[in-house]
C-alpha cells in the first residue's frame, strides 16, 4: 500500500517565508532554506514552495532560492509561482526541482500543461488549483476556479477543470481550498473527495490543516494521496512527528522518520 505524503509548504514573498489567512495579512516567518532544512530532518516527505506574489508582479521566480534549497536538502520539492512558459519550468528543474506547480498560468493557457508533460514527463507537472464554494450556475459542482491569489473567479467548474488538466498531462493535483486556506479549521472535503475520486493522479488535499485529526480526515473521509501543511507547523504548535505519528494511529499508511 502506498503511504500518504505530508507536505510542508513555504510560502514565499520577498525572499522570506510568510502565512496569512484566505491570502490576507501575512506575517514573516523565516528563511525559506534554513526552514526547509528544518523540515526534511522533521520527517517531510516533500516540500512545496509558492512564490505568492510572483504572478501577479509579472516576474520571474527567484531561481537562486531553488539551487540553494535544492543543494541543502535530499527530499524532492517543488516550486510555483512566476512561471510563464516552458522554457522557465526548465529553469526550475535544471536549478533542483522535482516538480512545478503551475495554477493561473495553466487557466489562462491550459496548453502549457501538455509542453510541460510532453518536454519533462507527467511526474513533474503538478495543477494547484484554488477553488472556493460558487453559485455560479457554470460551475455545477459546487466549487468555482479563482486565479492570481484568489483576486480573480474564473467561472470555471473545479471539478471539469480537474480532469481537463490530467488529461492534458498534469501528474497530479493540489487543491487549495481558499475558503479554509490559514483558518485551521479542517481541509475543505468535499471538494477534495469529488477530485479524487475522479481523477486518477494523485490529489494532495490543501487549505485549512489545524491538527493531525484533519490530516486524517483528508486521507480517509476525502482520499487524498497527500496533504499539504503549513501554519500548525510553522508555528511550532504541531511538528511532523505528531502528525504522523497519529497517522499511523489511525490506521493511515505513513512514512515513519526515525
Amino acid at each position: 500500500m502506498l503511504t500518504k505524503r505530508v507536505i510542508p509548504c513555504l510560502d514565499v514573498r520577498n525572499g522570506r517565508v510568510t502565512k496569512g489567512v484566505k491570502f490576507k495579512n501575512n506575517v514573516d516567518l523565516g528563511d525559506p532554506v534554513e526552514m526547509a532544512v528544518g523540515y526534511s530532518g522533521g520527517g517531510a516527505d516533500e516540500l512545496v514552495f509558492y512564490d505568492i506574489t510572483a504572478s501577479a508582479e509579472h516576474r520571474p521566480i527567484d531561481i537562486g532560492m531553488v539551487e540553494a534549497v535544492a543543494k541543502a536538502i535530499r527530499i524532492p520539492f517543488a516550486v510555483g509561482g512566476g512561471i510563464s512558459c516552458a522554457a522557465d519550468m526548465e529553469r526550475v528543474l535544471l536549478a533542483g526541482a522535482e516538480k512545478i506547480s503551475v495554477n493561473s498560468l495553466a487557466v489562462r493557457n491550459p496548453a502549457i500543461v501538455s509542453e510541460g508533460a510532453k518536454a519533462f514527463g507527467s511526474q513533474c507537472i503538478v495543477l494547484g488549483m484554488d477553488p472556493v464554494k460558487s453559485a455560479n450556475r457554470s460551475c455545477p459542482c459546487g466549487y468555482e476556479v479563482t486565479v492570481r491569489g484568489f483576486r480573480e473567479f474564473t467561472g470555471i467548474d473545479a471539478l471539469e477543470w480537474a480532469k481537463r488538466a490530467v488529461g492534458l498531462g498534469a501528474g497530479e493535483i493540489v487543491v487549495n481550498s481558499v475558503d479554509a486556506d490559514g483558518t485551521r479549521a479542517g481541509y475543505e472535503l468535499e471538494i477534495t473527495r469529488m477530485i479524487s475520486d475522479a481523477v486518477g493522479v494523485p490529489v494532495i488535499a490543501s487549505g485549512g490543516a489545524g491538527c493531525p485529526a484533519h490530516l486524517v480526515e483528508a486521507f480517509q473521509s476525502a482520499h487524498a494521496d497527500a496533504a499539504i501543511v503549513a501554519g500548525i507547523i510553522h508555528s511550532g504548535e504541531w511538528t511532523i512527528a505528531d502528525i504522523k505519528s497519529a497517522m499511523a494511529q489511525a490506521g493511515v499508511p505513513t512514512r515513519l522518520h526515525y
